[in-house]
């Protein structure tokens, strides 16, 4: 373990005794998660499995709840009922025994803190970018289980892009998320932002919070590598802010077949400013601050370094690397317009599931953290909140990997079993079709003019499948 590893594992290690002796830690000006279970939503009973906000809809009964007490909430549509059907049948939603991981900031500090251990074996890729910056891909290579289950069987392996925190710090849950998608028949990339994690920073410029631009010219690149092969998203906590800025702005054009985001932090910009219980906000900061170090010379000229470090909380940190340059001065408001990862979420036209849990001690509450509006009202947008699990946690007993992990690869399987159902089914009205018009006289036919929108109905037929 480096030396700043060991400061930051004094510093957080407070945290544990902080999680058994002091359950109801809370962000400044936010209500405790008490016990870790769900707030009712809505006037909804605790025990309902999915909350859609329509009474008169079928999921809305609450008469077979998900297993282990997690709660789907999302928009009535075709692609609901399929996923909630792999809900309900999934082992990993199934509560385990207690332990003593079942505490918030147990969970947190494991998945944060720990040493990563004996990860994957990788193969680093350094993409140079349009202005000659470099961001860095490690492929997944090894090691392969013996008892390796090949999902999609006489089709090429599907891709899965893995996108870390914020903060560049490469997780234990991560890596295994990576083996176990290896091990189910994926091809699993990770992707490093300039600077971070090894990534060489050979321009003075870092990537901000939600500026997707690097990630667009990354996918590009796994795109051109395999042209034919299915694209799935995962994104970690801090780390979501670019992938829904991706899909925002990118919208049918991004290339991703589906996306699930563990613990995102959704709305950023108050994340920033009510700030984090100050174990996990010295934690982070020191964190960012020993990762930007590295550059401190090649940084001096757009950025006061003297000020940088001096920082106090993640907000005056954020402020000062992006919006006090030396170069071109921005404000707070002017930032957060060009890096909310929400600016352009409508426009989204990829499935993207949000794993949350109640009791996470980074965002807080799920009535702070979660606009639960979202979910209610995108087709897109599913939430499964959980009543435990921490920030990014998720741990059962070991060896078993987190459940999220579990969850996350049986929603891309029942995405890929909808979509295949779904183009079977227009093929079979195509041909239906053409038989019947097969069967008219010649001379009974009558020639129309083709609307300009037929095309484009063709086209995006397969959204209406599952946004009805």
């Amino acid at each position: 373990m480096p030396p700043w590893g060991a400061a930051l594992v004094l510093l957080l290690a407070a945290l544990a005794l902080l999680g058994l002796l002091a359950p109801r830690l809370r962000r400044p000006g936010s209500r405790a998660v008490g016990d870790g279970t769900l707030p009712a939503a809505r006037g909804q009973d605790d025990d309902e499995a999915v909350d859609i906000g329509g009474p008169a809809d079928q999921f809305g009964s609450g008469r077979e709840p998900l297993p282990g007490g997690c709660r789907l909430i999302c928009k009535p549509s075709a692609l609901a009922q399929c996923l909630l059907r792999a809900l309900r049948r999934s082992a990993a939603l199934e509560p385990g025994p207690r332990s003593w991981l079942c505490g918030p900031h147990l969970q947190t500090l494991c998945h944060f803190v720990l040493p990563v251990g004996p990860g994957p074996e990788l193969a680093r890729e350094y993409l140079q970018l349009a202005d000659d910056g470099l961001v860095a891909l490690d492929w997944v290579v090894g090691p392969c289980a013996r008892g390796r289950r090949v999902t999609n069987a006489g089709s090429l392996p599907p891709v899965l892009l893995v996108i870390p925190n914020a903060w560049g710090r490469l997780t234990r849950n991560v890596l295994g998320l990576c083996l176990l998608a290896l091990e189910r028949g994926y091809y699993p990339v990770i992707f490093h932002r300039r600077g971070h994690h090894g990534c060489p920073l050979v321009n003075p410029r870092l990537q901000p919070f939600g500026d997707p631009s690097d990630l667009k010219e990354a996918v590009t690149y796994i795109r051109f590598r395999h042209p034919a092969a299915p694209l799935f998203v995962v994104s970690e906590g801090s780390g979501s802010a670019l992938l829904l800025s991706y899909l925002g702005e990118c919208g049918s054009s991004s290339y991703v077949t589906g996306a699930a985001c563990i613990s995102p932090v959704l709305r950023c910009r108050e994340w920033f400013e009510a700030g984090l219980p100050w174990p996990y906000e010295r934690g982070f900061l020191l964190h960012q601050k020993i990762t930007i170090s590295r550059y401190a010379t090649a940084l001096e000229d757009t950025v006061d370094t003297s000020k940088l470090f001096r920082s106090r909380s993640l907000r005056e940190f954020e402020e000062t690397l992006f919006c006090h340059t030396k170069s071109f001065p921005i404000s707070w408001d002017t930032y957060w317009d060009h890096n909310d990862p929400l600016r352009d979420v409508d426009e989204a036209a990829v499935p993207v599931l949000c794993i949350c849990s109640a009791d996470d001690p980074v965002c807080g509450p799920p009535d702070h953290f979660l606009p639960t509006e979202l979910f209610h009202s995108n087709p897109y947008f599913f939430l499964l909140l959980s009543r435990c699990g921490g920030h990014c946690g998720f741990l059962r007993q070991e060896p078993l990997p987190a459940w999220s992990h579990e969850v996350i690869l049986e929603y891309f399987r029942a995405l890929t079993e909808f979509f295949r159902t779904e183009e079977r089914m227009k093929g079979l009205s195509r041909h239906r079709a053409s038989f019947l018009g097969g069967r008219r006289r010649w001379g009974t036919l009558q020639k129309r003019e083709v609307s300009p929108s037929s095309g484009l109905e063709e086209i995006f037929s397969w959204k209406r499948s599952y946004t009805r």
